[in-house]
C-alpha cells in the first residue's frame, strides 16, 4: 500500500480524513490561492486541489496525495474565509433566506506515476431567514473565522439551515469522502480492506 499524504493542515479535513481508518500523515503544500481574472469557483478549487496535491511531489516521491480545496459562491460572488467577526457577520447576513453553493476540489496525485484525479464536488446550502441577533450570537459562539462561509456544519452551524443538498455531506467540510474513496479505490486502495 502507498503511503498516504493529506496536503493540508486544517484540523477539519484531518479529522474528516481518519473516519477511513487508513494512515497518513500531513504536510503544508505552500500554495498561492490567489484566484485567477475570470476563473469560475469550479475552475479555482480544481486547480487550487491540484496544485496542492502537486506541491508536495518532490518530498514524498512515492505516496499518493491529496489535495483539497474549497470556496463558497453567494449572489455569483466567491466568498473566502472571513477572518474576522465582523466580516462573518456581514457574510451570514448576505447568506440570510438564500441558497448558498460550496464548490470543493479534490485530487489525488500518485507521485510514483504522475496519476493525476480531479473532481469538483458541489453542495447547496439553503440558509433559514435569519435576524441579525442570531446570527452575532452564532459567530461569537463558534467562532467560524477560519471557514468559507463563516458556518461550522458539523457544530452550531447546521442550525442556520433549512435544508442541505449534495452528495456528499463531508463535502461541507473540505474533503469530499465518497469522490475520495472512489478515487483510492482506482489507486487500488479500498478504505474498507486496508
Amino acid at each position: 500500500m502507498k503511503p498516504v499524504v493529506l496536503a493540508s493542515t486544517s484540523p477539519f479535513r484531518r479529522a474528516l480524513l481518519e473516519k477511513l481508518g487508513i494512515p497518513f500523515i500531513t504536510a503544508s503544500p505552500q500554495t498561492d490561492e490567489t484566484a485567477r481574472p475570470g476563473e469560475t469557483a469550479r475552475e479555482l478549487v480544481t486547480r487550487l486541489a491540484q496544485a496542492k496535491a502537486q506541491a508536495l511531489k518532490k518530498e514524498y516521491p512515492a505516496h499518493l496525495i491529496i489535495g483539497s480545496d474549497q470556496v463558497c459562491v453567494l449572489n455569483n460572488q466567491i466568498t473566502g474565509k472571513p477572518h474576522t467577526e465582523e466580516n462573518a457577520v456581514r457574510q451570514l447576513l448576505l447568506a440570510r433566506g438564500s441558497i448558498v453553493t460550496f464548490y470543493t476540489g479534490l485530487a489525488l496525485y500518485n507521485s510514483e506515476n504522475g496519476q493525476l484525479q480531479t473532481l469538483c464536488e458541489p453542495f447547496d446550502v439553503h440558509f433559514r431567514h435569519l435576524s441579525e441577533e442570531e446570527i452575532r450570537h452564532y459567530v461569537r459562539k463558534e467562532q467560524p473565522l477560519q471557514c468559507a462561509g463563516s458556518f461550522k456544519c458539523e457544530g452550531l452551524g447546521i442550525a442556520l439551515f433549512e435544508r442541505l443538498e449534495g452528495r456528499d455531506p463531508n463535502t461541507l467540510v473540505g474533503l469530499p469522502l465518497i469522490g475520495l474513496c472512489e478515487m483510492l479505490r482506482h489507486e487500488g486502495l479500498n478504505p474498507l480492506i486496508a
